[in-house]
């Protein structure tokens, strides 16, 4: 059951009854059990292991490397379970170092054209992602949940079983089991730590520029006012000035501001 023009590792373990189609890619370290339908341009590298019954449309991706800055090539893991659906174009990444090595996807679950589910997520059964939903790493989704097309969940987000997110959604908080979500973030959160860390910074600058930015966006003032009482210090700050720069440069849509509730 495997086509002429696929291209097939010899150490790759692959259960008889399955169907690899036309111009599929399978690696060495792949295990694939029973019944399984790749269609065709399929590719299908890294640790994984996919049960049984499973569908893969055309140009899904499955298995390659993370879309992390941290992986260091460490031994990780994508495993599949039973009578999923990947449409065209679905991405899945295995595991990291820091989420524990694994990603993993139980049953009956349908990833619709263009979807992406990253590193270390954990899927549980009948959850449905529609068409371009995105996780980022480390997601967990309850059993039965469903996302919305376009929908986008942040890295760490628990969403619960039966909940609904609807399309074009931006999740960066957990979601309640049965509850419904409906929106886009619309105010900024605080200062990208994880960026300022990767560039260098002290704790100590790091908590300066926190400051500031919190006088900035202070609303019992204008944001201008606000830049006036900034201290001479402060404003010597290299990340600062460039802060400052940015929001008198003219902007033509506005500065998204600081919830300081």
């Amino acid at each position: 059951m495997i086509h002429h023009t696929a291209i097939i590792s010899k150490n790759a373990k692959i259960d008889s009854t399955t169907t690899i189609g036309p111009y599929c890619v399978v690696g060495e370290n792949v295990i694939i059990g029973k019944n399984n339908n790749f269609i065709s341009h399929v590719s299908i590298t890294g640790n994984t292991k996919i049960a049984d019954n499973n569908v893969f449309y055309p140009f899904s991706s499955i298995g390659s490397n993370p879309q992390d800055l941290k992986f260091n090539n460490e031994k990780s893991y994508l495993i599949i379970g039973n009578k999923n659906t990947f449409r065209e174009n679905v991405t899945v990444n295995p595991g990291t170092e820091g989420g524990g090595l694994e990603t993993i996807i139980d049953d009956n679950c349908l990833f619709m054209v263009g979807s992406h589910i990253a590193h270390d997520c954990k899927i549980k059964s009948n959850v449905i992602l529609a068409n371009n939903a995105t996780l980022a790493g480390h997601v967990e989704i309850d059993k039965n949940a469903i996302l919305g097309g376009n929908s986008a969940v942040h890295q760490f987000v628990r969403i619960g079983k039966y909940a609904m997110i609807g399309g074009m959604s931006g999740v960066e908080k957990d979601i309640i089991p049965y509850g419904l979500y409906i929106g886009i973030r619309e105010n900024l959160k605080g200062i990208n730590l994880i960026g300022l860390k990767r560039k260098g910074l002290n704790s100590r600058s790091i908590n300066k520029i926190n400051k500031v930015i919190k006088i900035i966006f202070d609303k019992k003032n204008t944001i201008f006012d606000n830049i006036s009482n900034i201290k001479s210090d402060d404003m010597a700050i290299e990340e600062i000035k460039e802060i400052l720069n940015f929001i008198k440069d003219n902007p033509k849509r506005g500065i998204c501001i600081l919830d300081n509730e």
